[in-house]
């Protein structure tokens, strides 16, 4: 059995995220991606709360927002989302964690709002509401008045790295048996295999092979080369092409494939073509002296971008011609991008063979003493410039303060920003200052097709800043300007006419008094609950002092009375004595905990009860530790003397500072001791901000300089501290802004997934049985139905198309689908003579045997088996139930009805033996054969790419379609033998492949 359930990413509105349920035998569920879009809106996960408590295991595919953007979120929001095993790819670990530590310190909104009727205190929903508002802050924000809606606490960058610490890494081709999760059913020999999908950097086409169904999972796949990204591994390794799939890959049983870019059709000229592209719509700008803002996102497809960009300015300088490239400054805006690149120069070997070839040739260069600009260099060495992604003219920018100088800066220069969609990060800072340039160029890498409705619509506000600009564009209302290339091709920059583009700016701001009161009471509720569930392996809650210490109540005002601060400090020990109907707790959420919750119960009903509920409920103390052991406290073990200096010197800190109050950035911390005082700690809090490890100026000096920013840029200072870094929590506040658009709008298309040709040509080679097709909008979806109903059609061979009408599905978000393999089963009863004739044959774990017999009805119960009152019903029952169906029920006698299968007579089987061929079953492995030759006393070693040489006589090939090719030679054969050593390798190879196979033929 196999059920396919998309949650998100189906025929939708936004083909952004994608989340999907996949459903085996035996109530097995897997989850392949955790993805979100830019709203983030809880509601959207809504369902996928609800399928937690019955996954077995979870995929990951790609490391962008849209297949794991909600993947921290519910690490964090839901406990037994850590116990489930994850696994995804050594890059798509490493960059979706810097991707999403990128998101939580860029957009408010990521951390979500508190939810919705968790706040018992009366009006405190209206605050507390747990639906997102829109991104230009109609309807909803100004419901929730102007003292704007609680945040919850956003995952730190440590926080963020525990969670992405829980992924099982992966490589490519390798066969992994997963372990289910504490509440999954057994997985009876499941396996996972992951694939290169292209796309991005340890993208992943995943292939699930469980019983008799074969599922190969292709979302967002792009089969063309590109400058990093190697193609997808349809034909084999990177860059292959062939006429037929790989065997892995090929006849799957079903085929889930993302419909995205189904009517889009590739430029003619591929890659180079469209490098060039971008490149001339730069040039064409920066000799305007404009700016181009290129937003893309930080941890996949810049990757490419930055590539492109950085060996095309290189190109430039090596040229010796006047380019006007070699005085515009190119810039790559992030709050990880330096973290992103320095996992990038790590995984080389993820990415294409010419990055690997340009690596190389770097490290020789480097190693005979030819360094980029020094004496020996050659003109090689120098256009490499070190590496590829040792940046030479790339530079990177951390922090918004240093962003907006460069913007006031004049000059050509181009700016890589975070995020594709504008709807936050550096590339929604960089917009508000180029949209007014008319010189300056907003330049598109990906569309957001159809997720804008028309102008004057009823959800027209709802669109995010970068599907309206997509609209825009789309839309050509103001003209289209036409640049001739010098290559005499036409560029089209779309204006933009000067038109006012209104959003909501969200930023967070403190607590006021009132809305700690909601927050400190839902952190209270929040640790009742878990009191109660004491659910394995869930976290703890933040520690008091996320709530409750200095730093949350001097977000207030300065002169709020003492007697409202110990209201607030007092308020969570109260809370723990109240009712149970306060902190609405029925009798189900309590449980067996009812005993020490309610009082005046002493009695707990355990009949039918499993696990804990059937013993009397115990909170175990829980101490905290690490790998090593308990937590040790250094300052329990400190001297009297060293206590007392240490007392002193807090206490003369204390009084320099009010009770309450924050220290500045330019106060001293005025203690030497072992423990940091208010101001040290707050300075290096700050520091740490959106996971930045910086200690000190000058640590953030040489860590910038290294990636190439220039010093007086690198300067840090408190001016640069942003306006939101504060601790504790925070709400969200929305400013209604506007700005005019006159900058240009230009599209290059840098999204790297398959198009229209590619799906044509791919999927009747890999010829699925079932294909399901989601991910995409609703009109591309149904027309690549239509378009592969007609090509399987044709590779079939068949006249009518409603023969294979049922095997292509195109879901909804939520709609199941079954698509079991077809199968047809009988039980039928074996003779004795026929099981005496059965000659068993072991492939691994299976045992295979072919037969050749006839079919007969069942046979009459035996005297002492059989009733002698009830043998006459059974008899015309079975005779009933034989002429009708094969498959007979169950009498509900002694014994069971079956029909029997039976051997042939002697004058059948003479007929029927020379129709009968003989068949090999079984997969046989190289590496498996070359232990066996090892143990044999053979020498067995591996020779080029998929070829074992055996006695350096015998060559076997296994080629992609799992033809098995032995290969020798007569005259080295005759050679061996001269000299006196076995020549019956040949021979000894063929007989230990034939014993890894099973042949059976008919008996």
């Amino acid at each position: 059995m196999f059920t396919f359930t998309p949650l998100l990413g189906a025929q939708s509105s936004s083909s952004k995220a994608s989340q999907s349920i996949l459903e085996l035998d035996g109530g097995i569920k897997i989850l392949v991606d955790v993805g979100w879009d830019d709203t983030f809106d809880i509601r959207d996960l809504a369902e996928l709360e609800r399928q937690i408590p019955t996954l077995s295991l979870i995929l990951l595919t790609h490391a962008t927002p849209a297949h794991i953007g909600a993947f921290v979120h519910c690490c964090k929001t839901f406990p037994l989302f850590t116990q489930i095993p994850i696994y995804a790819t050594g890059p798509v670990v490493a960059f979706g964690r810097t991707n999403l530590q990128d998101l939580y310190a860029s957009a408010p909104l990521a951390a979500t709002f508190l939810p919705q009727g968790s706040i018992s205190e009366p009006g405190a929903n209206t605050a507390a509401s747990g639906i997102a508002p829109t991104e230009n802050g109609s309807g909803n924000a100004e419901a929730a008045g102007s003292n704007g809606r609680i945040l919850l606490q956003p995952p730190t960058a440590e926080e963020i790295a525990r969670y992405f610490s829980l992924i099982t890494p992966l490589k490519y081709s390798q066969p992994h048996q997963p372990h289910p999760s504490p509440f999954s059913p057994p997985l009876d020999g499941l396996t996972l295999t992951a694939y290169n999908a292209g796309h991005t950097v340890g993208g992943t086409i995943w292939h699930i092979q469980h019983g008799m169904e074969s599922i190969v999972y292709a979302m967002d796949w792009n089969q063309a080369r590109e400058s990093v990204v190697a193609g997808a591994a349809w034909f084999g390794g990177s860059g292959a092409s062939g006429t037929e799939v790989i065997e892995q890959l090929r006849k799957p049983t079903a085929l889930i494939c993302s419909s995205k870019g189904g009517d889009k059709f590739s430029l003619s000229g591929g890659r180079r073509k469209r490098d060039d592209l971008l490149l001339e719509m730069i040039r064409n700008t920066l000799a305007k002296g404009g700016t181009v803002l290129i937003p893309t996102d930080t941890s996949s497809r810049v990757l490419e971008l930055a590539y492109a960009l950085e060996h095309a300015w290189r190109d430039a300088v090596a040229c010796g011609k006047e380019d006007v490239l070699q005085s515009a400054g190119l810039y790559l805006a992030g709050r990880k991008v330096n973290t992103t690149m320095r996992l990038a120069r790590s995984m080389l070997e993820w990415m294409d063979e010419n990055i690997v070839r340009e690596f190389e040739a770097a490290e020789g260069a480097d190693a005979t003493g030819q360094q980029p600009g020094g004496q020996g260099q050659d003109k090689g060495a120098s256009k490499s410039g070190g590496g590829p992604f040792t940046f030479k003219h790339l530079k990177t920018i951390e922090r918004k303060k240093r962003l907006e100088k460069l913007l006031s800066d004049q000059g050509p220069k181009v700016i890589i920003a975070s995020d594709t969609s504008l709807a936050w990060g550096f590339a929604k800072e960089s917009l508000r200052q180029i949209a007014q340039g008319p010189n300056n160029l907003l330049l598109l890498t990906e569309s957001f097709r159809k997720n804008a409705p028309l102008e004057g619509s009823e959800s027209s506000n709802t669109a995010s800043l970068g599907a309206t600009i997509w609209q825009w564009y789309e839309e050509r209302r103001d003209g289209v300007a036409l640049e001739k290339t010098s290559d005499g091709e036409m560029l089209e920059q779309v204006h933009s006419g000067g038109r006012e583009l209104n959003w909501a700016d969200v930023r967070r701001a403190p607590l006021d008094v009132g809305d700690q009161l909601i927050y400190q009471q839902y952190l209270a509720t929040k640790r009742q609950h878990e009191d109660t569930s004491q659910t394995r392996g869930q976290e703890t809650l933040e520690n008091a002092a996320d709530a409750l210490d200095d730093r949350s109540s001097s977000t207030s005002s300065e002169d709020s009375d003492g007697e409202q601060q110990g209201r607030v400090l007092n308020f969570s020990t109260s809370l723990a004595h109240a009712n149970r109907n306060k902190l609405a707790l029925s009798d189900e959420d309590l449980g067996i905990n009812i005993l020490l919750r309610r009082r005046n119960v002493y009695d707990y009903d355990v009949r039918g009860k499993k696990g804990r509920e059937r013993m009397f409920p115990y909170v175990a103390p829980r101490k905290k530790g690490d790998e090593y052991g308990e937590f040790i406290r250094p300052e329990e073990y400190l001297r009297a003397e060293e206590r007392e200096e240490i007392d002193m010197q807090q206490r003369r800190t204390d009084a320099e500072t009010k009770l309450g109050q924050k220290r500045r950035w330019d106060e001293s911390a005025g203690s030497g001791g072992r423990r940091l005082s208010g101001g040290a700690a707050g300075r290096k809090r700050q520091q740490l901000k959106n996971g930045d490890k910086i200690d000190s100026g000058a640590d953030d000096d040489l860590s910038l300089a290294e990636d190439g920013e220039s010093g007086d840029v690198a300067a840090f200072s408190e001016d640069e501290v942003d306006s939101q870094a504060f601790e504790g929590p925070a709400k969200a506040v929305y400013t209604k802004q506007s700005i005019t658009i006159n900058a240009r709008i230009a599209f290059v298309d840098f999204m790297g997934v398959h198009d229209k040709r590619s799906l044509e040509m791919l999927i009747p080679l890999i010829q699925p049985q079932k294909l399901i097709l989601v991910g995409g909008m609703k009109d591309e979806t149904l027309a690549l139905a239509t378009e592969c109903k007609k090509l399987l059609v044709a590779k079939a061979g068949v006249d009518s198309a409603a023969d294979t009408a049922a095997i292509i599905f195109t879901p909804a978000n939520g709609e199941l689908v079954d698509a079991s393999v077809d199968t047809n089963a009988w039980m039928v009863k074996l003779s004795n003579t026929l099981v005496r004739r059965l000659k068993w044959q072991h492939v691994r774990s299976l045992g295979v045997v072919a037969l050749t017999a006839q079919l007969r009805g069942p046979e009459p119960p035996s005297e002492e088996e059989a009733d002698p009152e009830a043998t006459g019903k059974k008899m015309k029952l079975a005779n009933e139930q034989a002429a009708s169906s094969a498959v007979v029920p169950k009498s509900g006698g002694k014994s069971d009805i079956f029909p029997l299968l039976d051997t042939l007579p002697v004058t059948m089987a003479a007929g029927t033996r020379s129709m009968a061929r003989p068949l090999h079953v079984g997969d046989l492995r190289l590496a498996d054969l070359r232990k066996l030759m090892q143990t044999a006393g053979h020498t067995a070693e591996f020779r080029g790419e998929g070829t074992l040489l055996i006695d350096k006589l015998v060559a076997v090939r296994k080629s992609g379609t799992g033809k098995i090719e032995i290969e020798t030679s007569a005259q080295a054969a005759a050679n061996q033998k001269a000299l006196g050593r076995d020549s019956a390798s040949f021979l000894a190879v063929k007989k230990k492949i034939y014993e890894g196979l099973a042949i059976v033929t008919g008996s």
